[in-house]
């Protein structure tokens, strides 16, 4: 079966934490270090997590019914909030309760180079997951910044993957410092401090998730892009003379819901107003694939 770029994605960060958090545990009891455990815990919290956005997109992907007359595309929001909520106490507190626990009853790290080992194979690996996630949000949003197509992203699993990847890759940069602080200057209570820092990182990234897919799960208009393609489209048609009002949702990664109110010029016959709103019903759904339900009608008091 062929998957699509977000499921691709998804499948490359399942893959590689589940490795790194089989590694990181197993340092962690190794040598101690509440840093390496965090990590650990960290890269089992994002393994999960990706589990769940496999599952949501699995669920999301059920065609329309009685129920649910516009199909399931909303459950992937869901679950999408469920990860961050996973990230938030999963990880991100349970990261500052154990670093907390650490710098009160500090203990030293034993035989530092399993961590600075297995540091550097998880660097490698979250690299190559980020990498995957971050082609496929430039492949969709080459003409802006990556912080501005994470915010206009539909799509919450690979914006998803990039914040987990990304708080990762910097988690595992910390981790490194506060295992040679503590090794280096006899100091363990640096790698409580460590623990305490990716702790805060991931409570950050999990109120950013939050607040995106929050967003996008109460209903959140379609794309600005799309919408002025639409209007561009409906233009097109010189017996329409002006758009009176447009209404869209997203109801999915690549499903949205359109209605419009379209005003017509004078002289123009109820027979043509029909053909009219036919044939732009048309275009519409034909150069705009994203477009799942096409709402027109004419607007009151014309000819």
């Amino acid at each position: 079966m062929k998957r699509d770029g977000s499921t691709t994605v998804v499948y490359a960060a399942l893959g590689g934490n589940l490795a790194i958090a089989v590694t990181k545990f197993g340092a962690a009891l190794y040598t101690g270090s509440s840093a390496m455990f965090t990590e650990a815990l960290h890269s089992l919290v994002d393994t999960v997590d990706q589990g769940l956005l496999l599952y949501g997109m699995h669920r999301a992907k059920r065609p329309p019914d009685e129920a649910h007359p516009f199909g399931y595309g909303l459950e992937l929001y869901f679950w999408s909030f469920v990860v961050a909520l996973l990230i938030f106490s999963l990880g991100g507190a349970f990261a500052i309760y154990e670093g907390v626990e650490k710098i009160r009853h500090p203990e030293p790290i034993r035989d530092a180079w399993v961590n600075y080992t297995v540091l550097g194979l998880a660097v490698v690996f979250e690299s190559y997951s980020f990498g995957v996630a971050w082609r496929e949000m430039r492949r969709r949003h080459a003409d802006v910044g990556m912080w501005s197509a994470l915010r206009r992203s539909k799509d919450p699993t690979t914006f998803t993957v990039i914040l987990e990847d990304g708080a990762a890759l910097t988690g595992l940069v910390v981790a490194a410092i506060g295992v040679a602080v503590s090794e280096g200057f006899d100091e363990p209570r640096a790698d409580g401090v460590a623990s305490f820092a990716i702790g805060l990182l991931l409570v950050g990234v999990a109120v950013v998730l939050a607040r995106e897919t929050r967003s996008l799960l109460i209903g959140e208009s379609a794309s600005a892009a799309l919408l002025t393609k639409a209007r561009e489209l409906v233009a097109q048609d010189g017996r329409i003379a002006r758009i009176e009002d447009v209404r869209s949702l997203q109801i999915g990664t690549d499903s949205v819901v359109l209605a419009m109110v379209l005003g017509f010029r004078d002289g123009t016959s109820a027979e043509d107003r029909d053909a009219v709103l036919d044939e732009t019903h048309g275009r519409l759904r034909s150069r705009l694939p994203s477009l799942a339900y096409v709402y027109l009608m004419a607007a009151r008091g014309g000819p």
